[in-house]
């Protein structure tokens, strides 16, 4: 069987570009490294500690229809932290910009720390047990 690496990008499709590179700055703390503009689409892509790029593409034609975890496609993105001390720095860090969260949760297999982006897709912080 053929292997692969690695997780090399996700890209999510947003409404509003600028609005929504706005916010990722904010959480991450960084710019986007690359932006790719053509005829159909624009995109800028934030590269993520450990290797992983996001990016975030708005289409010149888009749908209304919104995000919804409930619908076949992406239930949510999660970003691993070290341990609970840096869970908790980033709940303070989203507090702290005024970005709504769920607080620390446990779970059987971990700890995740839940927010939104502008688009309502949902975004979580996440150590392991």
């Amino acid at each position: 069987m053929p292997t692969f690496t690695n997780l090399h990008h996700v890209a999510v499709t947003v409404r509003d570009l600028q609005a929504s590179v706005a916010f990722y700055e904010q959480v991450f703390g960084f710019e986007p490294a690359t932006e790719i503009d053509d005829a159909t689409l624009h995109r800028k892509l934030f590269a993520l500690p450990g290797g992983t790029n996001l990016g975030l593409t708005q289409h010149d034609r888009g749908d209304d229809a919104g995000f919804s975890p409930f619908s076949p496609g992406l239930d949510h993105l999660g970003f691993e932290v070290e341990n609970q001390d840096e869970l908790e720095a980033w709940a303070q860090h989203l507090t702290a910009r005024g970005i709504e969260h769920g607080g620390i949760v446990e779970a059987p297999y971990g700890y995740a720390l839940s927010f939104k982006d502008p688009d309502q897709i949902a975004l979580e912080f996440f150590v392991s047990k």
